[in-house]
């Protein structure tokens, strides 16, 4: 099963539209840092446009967020992109008449549902302007060491 890359190339996008918001930010220059096709993009833009994330102007290239970055968690980032699909899937097809096979569906359920709490508050946590910020930073060690 190949695991969804569409939060985190929002984030991408996201991160890139506000650091990048002095230049014309067309899907192209876009996917070419995501590396990925500017159709992808195009599609995750309106995605994050339908949830109120950024501004665009049809033919124009011109995004720009719809909210202050410090106003925008991960979290918000997470449901605009992925809904509320869980995190984990149990396999719903276990022998009941084994001890893991009968009990495992419960258990994991219990551990699954702590871990998606437990990651949800943390998104919450962060906003984009966090994570722009430390890719500010991170760049910048790059440059001073490089």
């Amino acid at each position: 099963m190949r695991v969804s890359t569409r939060f985190s190339d929002s984030i991408h996008i996201l991160a890139f539209i506000e650091i990048y918001k002095n230049i014309r930010l067309s899907s192209e220059v876009i996917a070419s840092s995501v590396e990925t096709s500017p159709v992808v993009i195009r599609r995750l833009m309106g995605v994050l446009r339908e949830a109120g994330l950024i501004a665009t102007k049809q033919g124009s290239a011109e995004p720009k967020l719809a909210r202050d970055p410090k106003d925008i968690t991960l979290l918000d980032i997470y449901f605009a992109t992925e809904g509320n699909k869980p995190l984990f899937e149990l396999d719903k097809k276990t022998n009941p008449e084994c001890i893991v096979g009968g009990n495992i569906q419960d258990v994991l359920g219990d551990y699954y549902e702590q871990a998606k709490v437990a990651a949800q508050r943390k998104l919450n946590d962060t906003t984009l302007q966090d994570l722009i910020e430390t890719i500010l930073v991170k760049q910048k060690a790059k440059e001073i060491s490089g």
